[in-house]
């Protein structure tokens, strides 16, 4: 007979003091769970109602990047202080549907003050106005504008790339794409934080989100979204930079994201999973000390990454 195999979730658990857990605990019991739209009406209103991103200091710089095919608003942020050691490219979520590169500024600023790096920031397409490709076709623009222009803009051709939610899918898209065409080398590594790597509902992961208006909205006119420019974790991932993926124990995306690292491992990736106890999707945009602890994390984990050229 051959040996057992014994998986248990906490065993993934990252270390977190337990004051901290038991702070998060406290704080989302009082805490009513959030939804995204369920239809083109709400998030119509829901868009609307939205109040207006806070300013960083100092503030971003507004560019947009031609290429052929699209022009692409960026925000850019260097450091403080000294010229960048390396350029993160920074993809935000909201579903696909919903949010902007200025929502992630303040936190975009401190990034780019406490790892010294120059913070580029997508403004891509959303949906359901501009559904799949047009997303992931301005990401891998702004990409791609970085491997030919960052070493000139910003002194350094050390690069890294991450994102959250729809953000961090964005993200390995634009991985998937680079490696096909052989320079997703340059890249240090991946920062993700807690992605939608299945929109095909074929899984039982992605079962669980099938109903998600924001799938529809994205790419609703797909009839084969297993393909992997849309559900990343069906393609073919190997030969991609080392990747960080931080999820919580209570999000609904938790088992997209083990099947992710499972499969980036499996590809012969270097890939580490963070998982933090009763965390629901988005935690990390919560006023919570584990929010922070994770953050840090990821701080952390970025500054080694570049520290180090890519192959």
């Amino acid at each position: 007979m051959g040996g057992a195999v014994r998986l248990a979730l906490d065993a993934l658990f990252a270390d977190v003091p337990a004051g901290q857990v038991d702070e998060a605990r406290a704080f989302y019991q009082s805490r009513v769970a959030g939804r995204g739209p369920a239809s083109l009406q709400e998030l119509i209103d829901v868009r609307a109602k939205r109040s207006a991103a806070r300013a960083a200091d100092p503030p971003a710089l507004e560019e947009t990047i031609g290429t052929e095919r699209t022009r692409v608003p960026v925000r850019i942020f260097t450091p403080v202080g000294g010229p960048p050691r390396g350029v993160y490219l920074d993809i935000h979520g909201g579903g696909f549907y919903m949010d902007s590169a200025a929502r992630g500024d303040e936190r975009n600023r401190r990034l780019a003050d406490a790892l010294h790096l120059a913070v580029v920031s997508v403004d891509y397409r959303l949906a359901p106005e501009d559904p799949w490709p047009a997303a992931p076709d301005d990401c891998e623009a702004v990409a791609l504008w970085l491997l030919g222009h960052a070493e000139a803009r910003f002194g350094t051709s050390r690069l890294a790339i991450g994102g959250t939610s729809a953000g961090a899918t964005l993200a390995v898209t634009t991985l998937l794409r680079l490696r096909d065409s052989g320079v997703a080398d340059r890249f240090t590594g991946a920062a993700l934080q807690f992605g939608t790597y299945d929109l095909s509902a074929r899984t039982p992961a992605g079962r669980r989100i099938r109903d998600e208006y924001f799938i529809q909205a994205y790419a609703g006119h797909v009839e084969d979204r297993t393909i992997p420019d849309i559900s990343p974790l069906y393609g073919d991932l190997s030969g991609l930079p080392p990747t960080l993926l931080v999820v919580g124990s209570e999000d609904v995306l938790l088992e997209d994201n083990l099947a992710m690292a499972g499969r980036l491992s499996a590809a012969g990736n270097n890939v580490e999973l963070r998982v933090y106890p009763e965390a629901p999707h988005g935690f990390t945009g919560h006023p919570t000390a584990m929010a922070d602890t994770a953050l840090s994390g990821i701080d952390s984990w970025l500054r080694g990454r570049i520290a180090q050229p890519a192959a």
